[in-house]
């Protein structure tokens, strides 16, 4: 097959023999649905106990491909669903070990982490947020964004979100 025709145009060459020809479309017939039926198997839904439930409308994590990505956590007790709202260094403690959880359930680690985003309601809390987060991580630290916001839900202090490879 030929396929200088562009993107899904593929060019069966004239001298090529019916036979061969059917053959050919057959296979590129077939590929196409397993590719189809291959691409949704590929996302898979994360759930765990260790993790607090989700409070709307999203997954824990997703694993796609050899990726997963976590939903941000923050700082509920899985167990008790109780919200903290303690300490800065409290709720950054409480919110990676949920996120924690939830890569493990994936199947990865945090020495497997490519990517962090750190949501904070005060840019003032960074420093002591940062103590904690580097108790979680080992170089080579994951690639991280720290973004202040206006509000988070459950008006908590911190959220993390991760994306690892599996």
């Amino acid at each position: 097959m030929n396929n200088s025709g562009g993107p899904g145009l593929f060019i069966i060459p004239i001298n090529m023999k019916r036979r061969d020809a059917i053959i050919t479309f057959g296979c590129l017939i077939l590929s196409l649905f397993s590719c189809k039926k291959r691409s949704k198997s590929m996302k898979k839904e994360i759930k765990t106990e260790n993790a607090p439930k989700t409070i709307g409308p999203y997954s824990q994590a997703i694993s796609a491909n050899g990726f997963v990505f976590a939903s941000g956590q923050i700082p509920i007790n899985p167990t008790t669903g109780e919200l903290n709202t303690g300490s800065i260094e409290e709720q950054t403690r409480l919110a990676l070990n949920n996120l924690k959880a939830v890569i493990e359930a994936a199947g990865s680690s945090f020495d497997n982490v490519i990517k962090c985003t750190v949501f904070l309601n005060d840019m003032n809390d960074f420093s002591r947020m940062n103590n904690v987060y580097s108790d979680f991580f080992n170089a080579p630290y994951p690639a991280r964004a720290a973004i202040q916001v206006a509000r988070l839900p459950k008006d908590v202090k911190v959220e993390i979100e991760a994306v690892a490879v599996i």
